[in-house]
């Protein structure tokens, strides 16, 4: 019998809702429509694997980690680089943790902010972006959206079966776009590194879908991390459902780069009304 398992990137009310504090264009549509294929083919899923963003209110990527030369916060969608911090535009608020010397100062060995920015900047990911405060721990917009909750309920209760639910996001000092790494891995916190269990748990399955948002951030590089540690035969393997994920506005082009980057090395698309149908 194929093995399925259903890989959902985030789907939580702040990205999925308009109410939300960082609401993905088209992300209330997707649910709707994953939520209906789960229900479809939910006597096809082996498992579920549901990845939750998981912050604090001071975050490196959130207004109130830093401050200007008057100790203003910077607008949420600032891009903050190298030179930024070189120059003095923009500083931490806790003067503790603006770099290595300031942190091992207050008894910390370990990188600060202006070593993260520069590891950024090497590491060619993303450059540091503001965001709004979102996926609060405890928040309502942490939480599952409604839709897609009840459809996963429903696949638990009808099949006596756990949800794998995966959080990320919680180390302050650094980003988690990706659910099986950060962008820069801190030494000191498992929870930040290459997370094999969930890779290794792929590996076995048949098929996986893949859901969630959004496509151009969080969905586009836990798939690239997990494809860069699969093994390029098993890429075959992961199925994009391209209805049911979109793009922050504004970053459409990295949800397409994606998509062509990993087409390329076997990923296949499918529709969510399609999709083992």
């Amino acid at each position: 019998m194929l093995k399925v398992d259903l890989l959902i990137i985030d789907p939580q009310v702040d990205f999925c809702e308009p109410s939300g504090s960082l609401y993905v264009p088209g992300a209330k549509d997707d649910c709707t429509r994953l939520a209906a294929m789960i229900r479809r083919i939910s006597s096809k899923i082996n498992d579920i694997h549901v990845t939750l963003d998981t912050h604090h209110q001071y975050d490196i990527a959130h207004p109130m980690f830093w401050i200007d030369s008057a100790g203003k916060h910077p607008p949420i969608y600032t891009i903050i680089t190298p030179d930024d911090i070189k120059q003095g535009k923009w500083r931490t608020s806790i003067p503790a943790h603006q770099n290595r010397a300031s942190m091992k100062a207050h008894g910390l060995d370990r990188d600060g902010a202006e070593e993260y920015v520069n590891s950024l900047a090497k590491n060619g990911r993303y450059p540091l972006c503001i965001w709004p405060p979102h996926c609060l721990i405890g928040s309502d917009g942490y939480k599952v959206q409604s839709d897609v909750f009840e459809a996963i309920s429903e696949w638990e209760r009808d099949y006596t079966a756990f949800v794998d639910f995966v959080t990320k996001g919680s180390n302050y000092m650094t980003e988690h776009y990706s659910a099986v790494q950060a962008d820069v891995p801190d030494p000191e916190d498992p929870s930040t590194q290459l997370n094999t269990r969930l890779i290794e748990t792929l590996q076995k399955v048949d098929l996986i879908a893949i859901s969630g948002q959004a496509l151009s951030h969080c969905v586009a590089n836990t798939i690239r991390d997990v494809a860069n540690n699969f093994g390029e035969e098993n890429i075959k393997k992961f199925v994009l459902i391209d209805d049911t994920t979109s793009n922050v506005g504004g970053f459409e082009k990295l949800g397409e780069d994606f998509v062509r980057d990993l087409t390329a090395r076997g990923m296949q698309v499918a529709k969510s009304t399609d999709f083992l149908a």
